[in-house]
């Protein structure tokens, strides 16, 4: 007997993961079958069904596993320093907007099928868990308190995806303006304190 090699079988799981949802993001959802997603990951339908249950997992998976990855781009790209802030809040809605727009349409697609709806409520429940982690960690070369920091990153979060959505430059610039007056507040907050 055949003995599964588990480190191959992840790294080709999540090969084929980005494949899909690359597929996916393309194509659209019900426009994209599995014999054109066997044929962007280099296999065949019978192999894909080796990492996932059925079509549904795969959809699932595949969504949950990029958009952590995107996830963890976009934090990779998070301010060191204060004297970051502006810059990265200046920059960083267009750039995601290019690199991650069809990922983020594709996303709301899936999770807001009802079909998948309780996937996002759990997907979206861990990226809660994230920002406040992600706050945490940021929290002190920001000067910034962490609690008021996770709300800061909701707003600029919510604020780039809309934007990388709909090119809704009169939102983006609203929400950017509350985001800045927001850091702005806390920051001198923390120094007559």
């Amino acid at each position: 007997m055949r003995v599964r090699n588990e480190e191959s079988y992840q790294r080709n799981k999540e090969q084929h993961m980005e494949a899909c949802f690359a597929a996916y993001a393309e194509g659209g959802l019900s426009s994209t079958g599995i014999k054109a997603l066997a044929a962007e990951c280099g296999c065949s339908t019978a192999t894909l069904y080796t990492y996932f249950d059925n079509l549904d997992d795969l959809i699932v998976q595949s969504t949950a596993h990029c958009m952590a990855k995107v996830e963890d781009e976009f934090m990779a790209r998070a301010p060191k320093s204060a004297a970051e802030l502006e810059r990265f809040i200046d920059e960083t809605p267009y750039w995601t907007a290019e690199r991650h727009g069809a990922s983020y349409r594709l996303m709301y697609q899936v999770y807001a099928h009802p079909k998948y709806r309780e996937f996002g409520k759990e997907f979206f429940q861990g990226v809660n868990e994230r920002y406040a982690q992600y706050a945490a960690e940021l929290a002190g070369s920001l000067g910034l308190p962490a609690n008021a920091l996770t709300g800061l990153i909701f707003i600029f979060v919510r604020a780039c995806v809309h934007y990388a959505l709909y090119e809704d430059e009169a939102y983006l610039k609203a929400q950017l303006g509350v985001l800045k007056q927001g850091i702005a507040l806390f920051m001198s907050q923390a120094k007559a304190a």
